[in-house]
């Protein structure tokens, strides 16, 4: 049987997964940026949740300090240690949301099926849709900050670079999270509620909006065991010079190793998942 043309080559090549790489990005950013109010939304989300947290911290503050907070966190600043935990979390939003609802977006288009039987590695089309969130994210969760700081103050007083560097292995460790993600969401056929309670599971149990020190110690293991939960704590330590879990040099050394291990264990799950589905014919009844 012939092999059906991509991109003008008989055969997929490097090029033409960059190209498809691209044309998905670009196809996403088009549509995200086709409904300004989205983007405006976006940024202004986080801080209508923030406004409770903030009046809360100010009622159980002493002195307009958070001397009990400062005893788990290592710090008294509140509010950035919650702004920046948030704007991370956003990240996780995007990576959730970009892997595993656009299996729910293709659906919705009648296109799932057809964009399948493409000779195109599958974890592609997932790190595609992701890549347009990740950019829309950053940008507005760098407004998001400027305008919480400008509102409750945000002083970061650390290294900044070295939180930015920090940042990259977390971020693509969470591809991991994603690719396995995606392909439980293909067998369970339910993007809205795993998409949902799964980052939300996340974001509480990596210490997103509080010290995960404060956990009973019943639960306490199961975020240590979660890379995010160091990454969360490096960035807050280099930024805000908060008292880290580990030293931060073993932090970013649990966080690379995890890296390439989450990962590979993402990609195996991702494909073993999506075998079984091919087998069983459910592609096109997603």
């Amino acid at each position: 049987m012939q092999t059906t043309p991509v991109f003008g080559l008989s055969r997929p090549t490097f090029g033409s997964h960059l190209r498809a790489l691209w044309m998905i990005t670009l196809n996403n950013w088009k549509h995200h940026w086709r409904y300004p109010l989205n983007a405006i939304s976006d940024l202004l989300q986080p801080l209508v949740w923030l406004a409770p947290v903030y009046f809360m911290g100010q009622a159980f503050s002493v002195n307009g300090k958070a001397e009990g907070f400062a005893g788990y966190a290592g710090t008294d600043d509140y509010m950035s240690y919650i702004i920046l935990g948030t704007a991370l979390a956003n990240f996780i939003m995007a990576v959730f949301w970009g892997m595993g609802y656009s299996l729910k977006w293709d659906m919705d288009g009648g296109v799932l099926e057809a964009n399948w039987m493409t000779p195109l590695p599958r974890p592609l089309m997932l790190v595609g849709r992701t890549f347009s969130n990740l950019a829309t994210t950053t940008l507005t969760s760098l407004g998001m900050i400027l305008v919480a700081s400008l509102i409750w103050g945000f002083h970061p007083t650390g290294n900044a670079l070295a939180a930015v560097l920090t940042v990259i292995p977390l971020l693509i460790g969470l591809y991991g999270f994603g690719f396995a993600f995606a392909a439980l969401v293909m067998i369970l056929r339910e993007a809205n509620t795993l998409v949902d309670s799964g980052s939300f599971l996340v974001q509480i149990l990596s210490g997103a909006n509080f010290p995960v020190n404060v956990l009973p110690k019943w639960l306490l293991p199961v975020s240590l065991i979660l890379p995010l939960t160091y990454g969360f704590d490096a960035v807050r330590g280099w930024l805000l010079k908060t008292r880290t879990l580990l030293p931060l040099n073993v932090e970013i050394i649990i966080l690379v190793v995890s890296m390439f291990l989450m990962i590979f264990i993402g990609l195996r799950a991702f494909y073993a998942l999506e075998r079984r589905v091919r087998q069983k014919g459910t592609v096109g009844q997603y």
